[in-house]
Order: C-alpha cells, then structure tokens, then sequence
C-alpha cells in the first residue's frame, strides 16, 4: 500500500502559513486548534491541489485532499481509512491502494476491471473483482466514493469522453444493483485526460484505461469521529 506523499508536503506549506496566526488562537484549546487548523488546511491544500490535478482538482486525489478535516478529527478519521485500505488490499490483491490524508485512493487497472472493446459494459472478471469490492463497502458504510473513468489516447477525444462517463457510470449501476446505496456514488469521465503511462504503447495504454476510486468520509464518519475525538 502506498502512501502519497503530496499531501504532507501540502499540509507543511498551510502549517507554515498558520505560523503567522499564532496569536489569534493563543487561547484556544488543542481541539479548537486542531478543527480551525484543519479547516483552513482542507481549503488551501484543495486550491492548491486544484490547479496541479486536473481541471478544477478534478481527480481521485483532488477530491480526497480537497475534503480534508485535519486537527484530531482527522486523526481518527484516518485510523478508520487505514483499516479500510488493508481489507481491500486482502480482498482484491491486484488492485492499487494508495492512503492519500484521511481517504483511500484505488486503482482498477485492466486486470481488475475489464470493458469490452468500445463498449460500457463489464465482463464476467470485472464483476467478480467488483463483487469483492462490495463486500468491503458494506462492511464501511460511512464513505462517500467518486468514481473517475479513463481511456487510452486512441480515437476521438469527445468519443472517449463519453465512453469513460458511461464506464463509471457502468461500475456505479453494478455496484449499487448489489445493495449499496446509490447516493453514496458520484460518477466522472475523464476520458484520456491524465495518463499515468505513456500513449505511445501498448502497455501504457493498457495503464491508461482504468477505474480510479476516490473514498471519502460521509458526515456520519465526520460526526462519529468528532465525538471520539471529544472523548
């Protein structure tokens, strides 16, 4: 499991900034610290992060930075991550687990989650790798997942853009018609923005057609963990 390293050295950079606030928050306790310091650090480390991933922070990692809570919270939010992330990694070993702050960013390359050629639709391995994937989204239900899908760099860019939407789209349908909750999901089409690989091969493209996962803390998690924190 990989832990990726732009959030710390995002949150060093707000951290130096709040260095010169000092005085206003003298009086506040550890708690008020860690709350103010959190919010103002989720909002700066996802503008920043906005204009470096994408349009408009526009990924799975923008969207995990830019939902930052910080300060003890934050803490206990991502101790219930980092257990998350283990069970998908013991669930589904071919998939890509990144702990990114107080999310999970996950990676279904090819090998986890296949399309038909030109098509939305999954195969039969696909939806026995989705299958385990649902089994760990029940077991934690107080996350919100985004669903970012994307192509290679071959044919049209409009055509491929509308073929990621419907592939993410296509995983959301599959996942929810297993019993979990629609409202938890956010589909996106990225098309062949953001290659991971180069387009000029066969194996880089191969990486580039994928299913990226964004997860998040719900505002029960959020909730729960601020009362935890309280204690």
């Amino acid at each position: 499991m990989r832990t990726t390293k732009v959030y710390l050295l995002a949150l060093a950079f707000v951290m130096s900034i709040g260095i010169s606030s000092c005085e206003a928050i003298k009086n506040t306790n550890n708690t008020q610290r860690g709350a103010g310091i959190g919010a103002a650090s989720g909002a700066v480390i996802g503008g920043i992060l906005g204009n470096n991933l994408g349009k408009g922070g526009n990924t799975a990692l923008g969207a995990i930075i830019g939902g930052v809570v910080g300060g003890a919270v934050g803490g206990v939010i991502g101790n219930r991550m980092d257990k998350q992330a283990q069970r998908i990694e013991q669930t589904l070993p071919g998939a890509e687990v990144e702990r990114v702050g107080e999310g999970i960013k996950l990676t279904l390359g090819e090998n986890s989650v296949r399309f038909d050629t030109n098509k939305s639709s999954l195969t039969s391995t696909a939806k026995k790798n989705l299958d385990k994937l649902v089994t760990v989204f029940n077991e934690y239900p107080d996350t919100n997942i985004q669903i970012f899908g994307y192509t290679d760099s071959t044919g049209a860019v409009d055509y491929n853009l509308k073929l990621s939407e419907k592939r993410a789209e296509s995983v959301k349908m599959y996942l929810s018609g297993k019993g979990i909750n629609s409202s938890r999901f956010i589909t996106i089409g990225k098309g062949i923005e953001d290659p991971v690989a180069s387009n000029e091969t066969a194996a880089g493209r191969s990486q580039n057609r994928r299913v990226e996962f964004a997860i998040t803390a719900n505002d029960k998690m959020i909730q729960d963990a601020q009362r935890e924190a309280k204690n």
